[in-house]
């Protein structure tokens, strides 16, 4: 079976995908009808997918987070390819088929990302800021094993949050020792809690978001975690209006920078311009990383990339060739 890395436009494909997401949507024709619009899935990428003219038995039957077995025809659209689905059913007992075949994980193993994100908390020298992110992790609970960093922007895959995590707490490490001024305790907290409250923000089954909580809808992650601080705080007998406590809350509710991107407030703080530029660092870095891997070993442009104002990249040529 051809994996969907190697989808080329034209190409007629029959094989197993998990089912990573389904939505049933009505075309513009008049009278409307309606059809699936679907995301499908394998260990090396996912690739959007449509069924027209769709029955009420076929809205009862696919949904997401399932394995099918789909024959179509891969297309080009608007820059990107899709999948033309002629026929799909349920994967059946028969077909010998594991949905962990077909999710994508982080490279490094999720006990590792966590006892590196344990050894960072375990490194915070004031005891105060340490006591609050050990009670924020231990809140996030086991989730932060599986749960992916987004739904689709960046990272979006099983332990994608951890993996998120740990890398930037490498870079925060390299930059805290080149600028010396910074206050390395409240940039690796900073790291640690800036995305922890997505583990309640989404609702997520082995790395794939189903949907948004209700908390996450009505708050978002950022005021999560900010009330997490507080909570820590008032929990562990700290003063919530200590400086310290007040410049971590910073942190978490200003790394996304700007308003019309989540933050209430911007970076005022050296470490929360660090933390911010760090986060897109990284989230932009992985984004540009995953295109390139999707490629097939022909293509020479990347699909449009949305965490880089959905621009393609180029692939250079290795030298000599």
């Amino acid at each position: 079976m051809t994996s969907i890395k190697s989808f080329t436009d034209g190409e007629e494909v029959t094989g197993y995908f998990l089912l990573k997401l389904a939505e049933v949507k009505q075309t513009n024709a008049t009278p409307p009808k309606a059809y699936f619009d679907l995301v499908l899935a394998d260990s090396t990428g996912e690739i959007s997918a449509k069924l027209w003219d769709i029955s009420s038995t076929d809205r009862e039957t696919f949904f997401s987070m399932m394995l099918v077995k789909v024959q179509g025809v891969v297309q080009l659209y608007r820059d990107r390819l899709q999948l033309k689905i002629a026929r799909i059913r349920k994967v059946t007992p028969e077909d010998n088929c594991s949905i962990k075949d077909f999710l994508r994980t982080a490279p490094v193993e999720a006990e590792d990302l966590l006892a590196a994100i344990a050894s960072a908390a375990a490194s915070i020298r004031d005891t105060d800021i340490r006591a609050v992110v050990d009670f924020c992790i231990a809140k996030a609970g086991d989730k932060l094993l599986h749960y992916p960093a987004a739904k689709g922007m960046h990272h979006a895959y099983y332990s994608g949050l951890a993996y998120h995590t740990a890398r930037m707490l490498e870079l925060g490490e390299f930059i805290a020792g080149q600028r010396p001024f910074l206050n390395a305790d409240l940039l690796k907290a900073g790291i640690i809690l800036h995305d922890i409250a997505k583990t309640e923000e989404l609702n997520a089954e082995l790395g794939v978001v189903r949907e948004y909580s209700l908390t996450g809808k009505l708050l978002g992650h950022i005021s999560i975690a900010s009330g997490w601080i507080t909570e820590a705080a008032i929990r562990l007998g700290l003063d919530s209006e200590a400086e310290k406590l007040v410049a971590l809350q910073h942190l978490v509710l200003s790394h996304h920078n700007l308003g019309e991107w989540g933050s209430p407030v911007q970076p005022q703080l050296p470490e929360a311009v660090a933390l911010h530029h760090i986060d897109q660092l990284d989230a932009k870095l992985q984004a540009a990383e995953d295109a390139l891997a999707s490629m097939n070993d022909t293509d020479e442009w990347t699909a449009p990339v949305r965490v880089l104002e959905n621009k393609p990249l180029y692939r250079m040529k290795s030298p000599g060739m």
